[in-house]
């Protein structure tokens, strides 16, 4: 069995964890981890374009808000992925998905895990999007590599979480996803 494939069976057959308490339903949102089923798999990121409103130049999943005409949070997942960096939603393996996270926008973030073939052409659409990026899977999951730090906001205690991987600092939600997906398989 590959390591990948120790990943998805470890992956499907693991129940979620969250450090999240449950809150009320906000925004529905959903982003995808797109898993590129390489030899040595790696997951795919997005440096946000430095012109978007909220949260400019971060490293992100693809993702966004849930539009009225999608049926469901993975498509919303897949058409978020297909609008910002080109991922065919037909080529797109879904494995299944995270417990929801609570942003700081008020949204209710579903994470998606999707396995993708390794010849899919990405590009940016730069509105969104200023790059495009790859880091190792079995290196975002290695939980020593996750740091934190305890900030106090709005009179509650709040864990924000950091991963760097060469000259790209992921923080935030998305390091709290990949945190999260970590914890699940460990």
């Amino acid at each position: 069995m590959t390591e990948l494939n120790s990943f998805i069976s470890r992956f499907q057959f693991t129940l979620p964890q969250s450090r999240q308490p449950a809150t009320k339903a906000g925004k529905a949102a959903a982003v995808l981890l797109p898993i590129i089923d390489k030899p040595n798999p790696t997951l795919l990121l997005t440096q946000r374009s430095p012109l978007l409103r909220s949260h400019a130049g971060q490293v992100a999943f693809p993702g966004g808000s849930r539009d009225p005409e999608d049926k469901t949070l993975i498509a919303t997942a897949l058409r978020e992925a297909y609008e910002e960096v080109a991922i065919p939603p037909e080529k797109v393996q879904v494995l299944g998905q995270l417990t929801p996270l609570s942003s700081i926008g008020g949204y209710q973030v579903t994470p998606i895990i999707g396995l993708v073939p390794d010849n899919i052409h990405y590009h940016a659409n730069p509105s969104e999007v200023s790059s495009i990026f790859e880091i190792p899977l079995f290196d975002a999951l290695a939980l020593h590599k996750h740091k934190y730090v305890d900030i106090k906001r709005t009179g509650r205690e709040n864990r924000v979480f950091f991963y760097w991987y060469n000259n790209h600092l992921v923080w935030g939600l998305t390091a709290s996803i990949l945190h999260q997906l970590a914890l699940q398989l460990d």
